[in-house]
C-alpha cells in the first residue's frame, strides 16, 4: 500500500491527476464503508455490548480481543470505583462459582477460595463497599429468584447459569433436555421482570474436555452442552424484544473455553484463562458506561456533541452552503495554488496565489475540503459506526513490515539535486523513514519491547534535531526575523491540531508533538532575535560574533536546565492560566514535563551541528561536491569508523534496557550519540549523500499530517487501538485504511498549505488585525474549556 501510495505521486507530470484519482477513490471508499457499516449496525441489529458478550477469539498471551470492540483491563481500584455499593449476586452451579471468584479476584486480588466445588452454599463477600453475593444451587434456581425479585434488597447485577448438574443427575436423557427447556421458559417472565431495574445475566455453558471427565461425569458431552445452550438461547431470547427488561447471554467464555478446555484439571471447570475472559467481559458490560475508560469502546456510550463541537460543525456547514451559492451563481473559477515548502524545515516558502480578484471560491473549497476530511475523523473515532480492536505486540508484526518498507526505500532511489550536508531531499527522506518507522510501532504495539521504545524515542529527538537544524539555518543565513515568517510556520504546525481540538474534543496537550516544536520553534526565534541579532553576514565581518551566537546557545541551555533540575520552577511557569490551558492534560502538566524533559536537549544539539556545519562550510573546509568525500580520506574514514561504532554502541544499549524509566533518564543525554552518528554516517560517503530514496521522501512531505492524522483515522480509541475498517480480515483492513489515511494526510498538507497563504497575508496591517481575531477566537475557546473541565 505504501508502493501504492508513492507511485500514484511519483513522477511530477502526472502528480496532480494520479493523486486526484486516487483521493477519488478513497473518497467512494469511504462513501462504501459508512454505507456499509450503518447497514449493517441498522439491520444487524447488534450492538459493541453484544460482540463483547457474544464472541471474540484470544491474540496470544491469554489477550482477549471480543469482536469488534476493545476491552480494557480492570485494576482493583477500578473495580471498586465502579461497583460502589453495587449488590451482585451470582446464581448457579460450580462453573458460576469458578466465575464469581474471578470477579472478586479482580476486585481484591488477596481473597481465596473457600468451600467444596460441588457444595450448595450461599456465599457473601464484602470487597469495599460492593457486596457479592455466591448462591450455588444445582436444581431450582427459580426458588432463589423469587425471594430475589420481591426484596428491597435486590441485586443490581444477577449472573446466572446451569445446566451440567441436569446433566448429570439424568443420564443425559431428552426428557431432562425438555424439563430444563419448560422450566427456563417458565422463568422468562420473572427475568425479565427482573432485567426491568437489575442487569441479568444468563451464562452459556462451556465445553468440556470428555478425556478428562470422571466416570461419573461422562454422560456430560458437548453435544449436551450445545443442546442446552440453544434450549436456554429459545427460551430467554423472548425477552429481547423489550429493551427494558432483556436478559443479556455471556457467551465469551464459553469461546474462549473452546480453545483452552484441554488445560482443564478435570475436564469440566475451565481453566484460568477462560474464567477471567468471562469475568473481565463481566466487568466491561457493567462498568464501561460508568467509568467510560477510553481502551474499553465495548458498550462505551456514545458522548453527545458539546458546544464547540456543534459551532465548528455548524462552521463547516455555513462554509459549504456558501461555496455551494457562489457555484450556483457562476463564481466557480479560481487558480489552484501553488504549493509551498514545508517551514517546518526552516526553508523559504514561495507564496501561493489567492485566486483572482481575492475571491472566496478558493478558501471555501478548502474550508469544505476540511470539513469533509473532520466528519470522516468524527466518524472513525468519535462515533459507533467502525469498529475497533487492541494492539498486541509481536516481532514478527513490526520487523517484517519495517524490512520492507526500508526494500522498498533503497529500490526507489535518486540523484540528489544538490550534494549538501542535510539537503533537501535528505532531511525529507530522513522524515519519511522515520515517520514510517513511528506508525508501524504505534500499530504494532511495539512500545511493549524496550529495545524497540528506546530506538524510537531517538527518532522523536531527531524530528526535533532536525528543528533546531532548519530554523538556526534559516535564521543564520537569511536574518528574516519577520512576523509574516513566524505566523507561516505557526499556522503549519498547528493549524491541523486547533481543528481537531475542536471536532475531537481533545486539548492542545493531548497532541503532545505540535505543542513540543511550536515550543522550541519560539524559543529559537526568541533565541536568535533578542539583542544582539547575529547573523553570518554580521559574523563573516568578525570572529568575535561567532562567540556571541555560542554565548546565546549557552545562555538556552542553562535556562533548560534550570527548568529541567527544577521542576516546581516548571511548573510554576505552565501552570498559570491560559498557559496552562494549552499545556495541561486532564488537569495536569506530567504528560507535558514528562514530554518536554525527555528531549530536553535536541534542539541544542541540532543549532550547535547547524552552527559548526555552516561555519565550516564558510571556511570551505567541507568538500560537498558530487561523489567526493566530506574530508580527506584519512579523516573521512576516522569519523565514519568511530561514528559506526556509536551508534551500534547505542543500539546494544537500548537493547539490553530493562527499565523504561531508568533508560529515559540517560535518554536526553546520549540520544545525540546515535543522531550525530547518523548524520555522519549518511553524509561522508559521497557516494551515499548524492543519492536520496524519493520513497521516503514522499512521505517526509507529509510527515507532520501522517503523525497527526494516525491517532484517530488509523489507529482508534485515540491511539489506544486500531481502526477496523473491514472485519474479519486483518491484512485487507489494514491494506484499505492505510490507503484512505494516507491520501487524507495529503489532503490535508494541501488544504493546509493553501489556506497558510490565504490566511496569512503579507501586508502587515492586515497580518495584524487577523491576528487580534485569531487572539480573541482563542481566548473564547480557552475560557470555554475552563468552563466546561477536561473530557
Amino acid at each position: 500500500m505504501a508502493v501504492l501510495a508513492y507511485s500514484l505521486g511519483k513522477r511530477e507530470i502526472n502528480h496532480y491527476f494520479s493523486v486526484r484519482n486516487a483521493k477519488l477513490l478513497s473518497f467512494a471508499a469511504v462513501v462504501l464503508l459508512v454505507a456499509f457499516h450503518s447497514l449493517s449496525r441498522y439491520y444487524g441489529g447488534e450492538d459493541s455490548c453484544d460482540w463483547l458478550q457474544s464472541s471474540g477469539r484470544f491474540l496470544g498471551d491469554n489477550v482477549w480481543q471480543p469482536y469488534g470492540c476493545m476491552m480494557h483491563k480492570y485494576r482493583s481500584s477500578e473495580a471498586k470505583t465502579c461497583l460502589g455499593k453495587k449488590k451482585v449476586a451470582f446464581v448457579g452451579d460450580s462453573r458460576i462459582r469458578q466465575l464469581f471468584y474471578s470477579l472478586v479476584k479482580i476486585i481484591d486480588p488477596e481473597v481465596k477460595e473457600e468451600g467444596n466445588k460441588e457444595s450448595k452454599i450461599l456465599i457473601l463477600l464484602s470487597v469495599g463497599m460492593c457486596t457479592l453475593s455466591l448462591l450455588c444451587w444445582g436444581k431450582k434456581i427459580s426458588r432463589i429468584l423469587c425471594p430475589l425479585q420481591g426484596s428491597l434488597a435486590k441485586p443490581d447485577v444477577i449472573v446466572l447459569g446451569a445446566a451440567t448438574w441436569s446433566i448429570k443427575l439424568n443420564g443425559g436423557s431428552m426428557e431432562a433436555l425438555n424439563q430444563y427447556r419448560s422450566n427456563l421458559s417458565a422463568m422468562a417472565n420473572l427475568l425479565q421482570k427482573l432485567a426491568q431495574g437489575s442487569e441479568v445475566y444468563w451464562v452459556l455453558q462451556e465445553p468440556v474436555y470428555e478425556e478428562k471427565l470422571s466416570d461419573n461425569r461422562k454422560m456430560i458431552t458437548n453435544e449436551q452442552i450445545v443442546l442446552y445452550n440453544e434450549a436456554a438461547v429459545s427460551s430467554l431470547d423472548g425477552s429481547k424484544k423489550n429493551s427494558l427488561g432483556r436478559v443479556k447471554f455471556l457467551g465469551a467464555a464459553r469461546q474462549a473455553a473452546t480453545e483452552t478446555i484441554s488445560e482443564s484439571e478435570d475436564g469440566l471447570h475451565v481453566p484460568q484463562s477462560a474464567r477471567n475472559v468471562g469475568a473481565m467481559v463481566l466487568m466491561n458490560s457493567v462498568c464501561n458506561k460508568v467509568l467510560k475508560p477510553i481502551d474499553g469502546s465495548c458498550c462505551y456510550p456514545l458522548p453527545l456533541p458539546n458546544l464547540l463541537q456543534l459551532l465548528t460543525g455548524c462552521c463547516f456547514l455555513g462554509a459549504a452552503v456558501c461555496f455551494l451559492v457562489l457555484r450556483l451563481l457562476g463564481h466557480n473559477r479560481h487558480h489552484k495554488s501553488k504549493l509551498p515548502a514545508d517551514v517546518e524545515s526552516g526553508e523559504e516558502r514561495k507564496p501561493a496565489l489567492a485566486g483572482p480578484g481575492g475571491s472566496l471560491g478558493a478558501p471555501l473549497l478548502a474550508v469544505c475540503k476540511m470539513g469533509l476530511i473532520m466528519a470522516y475523523f468524527y466518524l472513525c473515532d468519535r462515533a459507533d459506526l467502525f469498529m475497533k480492536e487492541q494492539k498486541f505486540y509481536t516481532h514478527s508484526a513490526f520487523f517484517i513490515p519495517l524490512i520492507y518498507i526500508f526494500v522498498l526505500g533503497i529500490f526507489y532511489s535518486e540523484n540528489c539535486k544538490e550534494t549538501k550536508v542535510l539537503n533537501r531531499e535528505q532531511t525529507d527522506e530522513w522524515k519519511g523513514w522515520m515517520q514510517l518507522v513511528i506508525l508501524i510501532y504505534h500499530i504494532s504495539g511495539a512500545s511493549a519491547f524496550i529495545p524497540v521504545y528506546m530506538h524510537v524515542r531517538v527518532l522523536v529527538a531527531a524530528y526535533l534535531f532536525q528543528t533546531g537544524y532548519g530554523h538556526f539555518s534559516f535564521f543564520w543565513l537569511k536574518g528574516d526575523f519577520g512576523l509574516y515568517r513566524v505566523c507561516q510556520v505557526l499556522f503549519r504546525l498547528n493549524f491541523l491540531v486547533v481543528i481537531l481540538c475542536l471536532v475531537m474534543d481533545r486539548p492542545y496537550q493531548f497532541y503532545y508533538f505540535v505543542p513540543l516544536v511550536t515550543f522550541w520553534f519560539a524559543v529559537i526565534y526568541g533565541t536568535l532575535a533578542m539583542w544582539p541579532q547575529i547573523l553570518q553576514k554580521k559574523a563573516s565581518g568578525s570572529g568575535i560574533w561567532h562567540l556571541g551566537i555560542l554565548v546565546k546557545l549557552l545562555c538556552l541551555l542553562l535556562g533548560i536546565c534550570c527548568f529541567a533540575y527544577s521542576r516546581g520552577l516548571f511548573e510554576s511557569v505552565f501552570s498559570v492560566w491560559p498557559v496552562s490551558t494549552l499545556f495541561e492534560l486532564q488537569g495536569s502538566i506530567h504528560e507535558w514535563w514528562f514530554r518536554w524533559s525527555l528531549d530536553r536537549f535536541a534542539i541544542i544539539y541540532g543549532m550547535v551541528f547547524a552552527f559548526v556545519y555552516l561555519v565550516l562550510q564558510k571556511c570551505q573546509v567541507l568538500s560537498e561536491g558530487k561523489g567526493e568525500a566530506l574530508f580527506s580520506n584519512k579523516i573521512s574514514n576516522c569519523l565514519l569508523f568511530v561514528s559506526v561504532v556509536a551508534f551500534l554502541t547505542y543500539s546494544i544499549w537500548a537493547s539490553s534496557c530493562k527499565n523504561k524509566s531508568e533508560c529515559n533518564e540517560l535518554h536526553p543525554y546520549i540520544s545525540a550519540v546515535q543522531i550525530l552518528a547518523f548524520v555522519l554516517i549518511r553524509n561522508i560517503p559521497g557516494y551515499i549523500r548524492s543519492l536520496y530514496s524519493s520513497f521516503f521522501a514522499w512521505f517526509g512531505r507529509i510527515s507532520l499530517e501522517l503523525f497527526i492524522c494516525q491517532y484517530h483515522i488509523w489507529l482508534a480509541a485515540d491511539t489506544k487501538g486500531i481502526l477496523v475498517l473491514i472485519p474479519g480480515s486483518p491484512m485487507l483492513n489494514v491494506i484499505i485504511s492505510t490507503f484512505i489515511f494516507v491520501c487524507v494526510a495529503h489532503e490535508i498538507s494541501q488544504v493546509t498549505n493553501e489556506l497558510a497563504q490565504l490566511a496569512i497575508p503579507k501586508e502587515s496591517g492586515a497580518l495584524l488585525r487577523r491576528l487580534l481575531a485569531f487572539a480573541a477566537f482563542l481566548l473564547a475557546v480557552l475560557l470555554l474549556s475552563t468552563k466546561r473541565g477536561p473530557p
